[in-house]
């Protein structure tokens, strides 16, 4: 029997390959004779380095680069197994999370520190990008990591714009002429699991603004901003970036990721499943494992667990999914490809032992979901499996 293990990392505890390892253990107490192929999953949010370095037996990469505030931080970015792909996730450098809360303030905050990673990558050799958005400080438009790449932003004295949101009313000239020349010999792709225009009701700022730091006014300010700078992005370089989906995405820097690097725009976990190589072990496979910390109705929309069953059921496999826990509406996901949900709770369990024990109790879980399938197919499948009642001590 052939089994891929496919999970997402459980957030704050858990990497998914960590995760993998675990479910790994619990079917091999059960059935120590299958085949297992374990590959760490990720939307493209928080944890997609990790699981795609860890999936391809990349390389972890640390580089010091510019906080949404000017100041320094130590961001993580990595480099995958095939020596020329890097991945990056924009909230390593330009994050909500490395802003304490009393200081937010998207009129100021900037990119510029995703744009040092995109050059951390380019000296180390790589020439294909995967950008992964998400949980930033900012609401520039992706106009500091245009800056840290070379791009010229002049206002109407032909003055460099100082870093924010806030500046992009006063851009006029863009001048492109000075971007990084070793861009021009790379794939980027944008890990983007939002449709959200760049501007609007539905834009960066009125959505996404006020977690920043905006105030209603400062939303005002912020969308005509981004407006404008749309407005000149088009008369100045062609581009019509105001309305596409995902535009919008990490306060505008899918619009800047689009206009200045030629990205093309796709849903993290395709990115990851397509990096993976996912789709050629689920071909001659019997079962999936998936999972994530939390499985709910959101799950159903862009999450991995829902991503990797879908791909399963083009080849009509089974899929369970593991998980810390069980919301009252994650019944969705049954229509979405999963098969059967199995939380790793034995009983009342307090969140700090949970966390504390996850592994054990994870591959306990898994487990658990290996004996209630076997026994569903012992007899009807007999012949085509061997089965080994043997036990294995994890």
């Amino acid at each position: 029997m052939k089994i891929v293990i496919a999970p997402q990392g459980f957030k704050g505890n858990l990497t998914a390959l960590q995760v993998a390892q675990a479910i790994d253990r619990g079917i091999a107490r059960v059935m120590p004779s299958a085949m297992t192929t374990i590959k760490p999953m990720a939307d493209g949010g928080e944890g997609t380095v990790q699981a795609l370095v860890d999936a391809t037996g990349g390389e972890m990469m640390l580089t010091e680069v510019t906080d949404p505030l000017g100041g320094r931080v130590m961001a993580h970015w990595g480099v995958l197994g095939d020596k020329v792909t890097a991945v990056i996730e924009m909230a390593a450098a330009s994050g909500l999370i490395l802003v304490p809360p009393a200081r937010r303030n998207p009129l100021v905050t900037t990119t510029y520190g995703t744009g040092e990673l995109i050059l951390a990558a380019l000296d180390r050799g790589c020439r294909k990008l995967i950008i992964g958005v998400g949980g930033s400080a900012t609401n520039d438009g992706g106009a500091g990591m245009a800056q840290a790449l070379g791009v010229q932003l002049l206002d109407f004295s032909g003055a460099t714009l100082p870093w924010g949101g806030g500046a992009l009313v006063q851009l006029e000239h863009i001048n492109v002429t000075t971007l990084d020349p070793r861009l021009a010999d790379c794939e980027v792709l944008l890990a983007c699991d939002v449709t959200n225009p760049l501007c609007g009701a539905e834009g960066a700022s009125a959505i996404y603004g006020p977690q920043k730091g905006a105030t209603p006014e400062i939303v005002v300010h912020l969308d005509a901003a981004l407006a404008h700078y749309a407005d000149v992005i088009q008369s100045e370089l062609g581009l019509k970036v105001k309305d596409i989906p995902g535009a919008g995405a990490a306060g505008g820097l899918g619009a800047g990721i689009i206009a200045f690097l030629g990205a093309e725009v796709m849903p993290g976990i395709d990115i990851v499943i397509q990096t993976t190589g996912l789709v050629e072990h689920l071909k001659d496979a019997d079962l999936v494992f998936t999972g994530e910390g939390r499985i709910d109705r959101q799950t159903a929309f862009g999450k991995v667990a829902t991503g990797v069953a879908r791909r399963a059921k083009e080849f009509s496999l089974p899929v369970i999914a593991i998980t810390g826990e069980i919301a009252d509406d994650y019944r969705v996901v049954y229509q979405h490809g999963i098969d059967a949900v199995l939380s790793i709770a034995p009983g009342p369990i307090s969140v700090e032992q949970s966390m504390a024990e996850a592994e054990r109790l994870i591959a306990d879980a898994a487990e658990c979901a290996m004996r209630l399938f076997l026994s569903g197919i012992r007899g009807r499948f007999s012949n085509r499996f061997e089965f080994n009642r043997k036990e294995k001590n994890d």
